[in-house]
């Protein structure tokens, strides 16, 4: 498997990164350990999970697998921010909350460090120097080794990266956005805000929830082994709008084309596909059976061609407006300007 840096750290991680939200509750312990066994075997060595998965199970899972191994090339991330109880410092990214959340993440992974300690999502109520200061302190301190965030817009990520510098922080490595052939938005200012700081991309839901392992069929109702045939009220009004967009079908036409051609799955060329995007550290996979995750893995020993990747590219273009990134707009007169350097 392929090896890249974290961001803009000197640690070292696989192309492809094991998530573990499934862990505790769509797959059991026993099988989440098989596909941990199965990850690392095939050449993985990093592992990212959050502490509200499975409201820590997850980790917890994770922590009783690493009891008597000797990974040490193994990198774990995790998040916090999210509520982990009632009280009203219970959540958030405060020094007060944060301060329990890692304390407790490191406790069910049973770790003395986090490798990469991730902000789930912005807070506006805490002031972004706190956060920032208590990440520092946590590196200085020994808890963490690296920090990151995770769904920042693009403002966002520019703030701290230079808050930090202001204050002589630790900076930021990485950011865990979603991004996948249908939602591609991030590339008008998150993804520039990032390579402009070096911070590497983490990408979560590279298969758009299943819709790019070619799971749906156009008007057609999921049934048994998806998320929402298994509960058909979750994610309705999301699934009939991605079912009437005719540039989805488009997409997964595309895909299948490619994937036939080689015969491969289609969720194999959909993971290719983000792995080579710019400013890509690590895509996340998010199996649920080691069955999945197996054919996942067949990606890191795929590359595909300048031919296949605009064939996606030209499909899955996301719509814009015209101002400011569409026709005429300021987005599109970077991109021309760009282009003729």
């Amino acid at each position: 498997m392929e090896y890249r840096k974290l961001g803009n750290s000197g640690a070292i991680v696989t192309a492809y990164c094991l998530g573990t939200m499934t862990f505790g509750k769509e797959s059991d312990e026993a099988t989440s350990f098989e596909m941990m066994d199965t990850y690392v075997e095939a050449g993985g060595n990093f592992l990212d999970t959050a502490d509200v998965y499975s409201d820590g199970t997850s980790e917890e899972i994770i922590g009783r697998w690493l009891k008597g191994k000797k990974l040490r090339d193994l990198v774990i991330a995790t998040k916090g921010r999210f509520p982990m109880g009632n009280g009203p410092n219970h959540l958030g990214l405060s020094r007060k909350h944060l301060t329990d959340a890692l304390d407790a993440s490191l406790r069910r992974l049973g770790v003395e460090q986090i490798d990469l300690y991730q902000m789930h999502a912005w807070d506006a109520l805490t002031p972004l120097e706190e956060t920032l200061r208590f990440l520092d302190d946590a590196i200085r301190n020994g808890k963490i080794a690296y920090y990151g965030f995770s769904n920042f817009l693009g403002w966002h990520v520019t703030k701290a990266v230079w808050l930090a510098k202001l204050n002589h922080y630790q900076p930021p490595v990485t950011l865990q956005p979603q991004y996948n052939l249908l939602v591609r938005d991030i590339e008008h200012e998150v993804i520039p805000a990032c390579q402009d700081a070096g911070i590497g991309l983490l990408p979560w839901s590279p298969l758009g929830g299943g819709w790019l392992s070619g799971k749906y069929k156009r008007d057609q109702m999921p049934t048994g082994a998806t998320r929402l045939g298994e509960n058909p009220k979750r994610g309705m009004e999301a699934y009939e709008g991605r079912n009437a967009d005719e540039r989805t079908w488009q997409v997964i036409s595309a895909l299948q084309d490619i994937a036939e051609a080689r015969g491969i799955s289609m969720a194999q060329v959909a993971l290719a596909w983000t792995a080579q995007k710019p400013a890509v550290t690590s895509v996340i996979l998010g199996a649920r059976t080691v069955e999945q995750l197996r054919d996942n893995l067949g990606a890191a020993s795929l590359t595909l061609d300048a031919a296949e990747m605009e064939k996606l590219d030209t499909v899955s273009t996301p719509r814009m407006s015209d101002y400011p990134y569409g026709v005429g707009g300021v987005g599109q007169r970077n991109r021309k300007m760009e282009g003729g350097r």
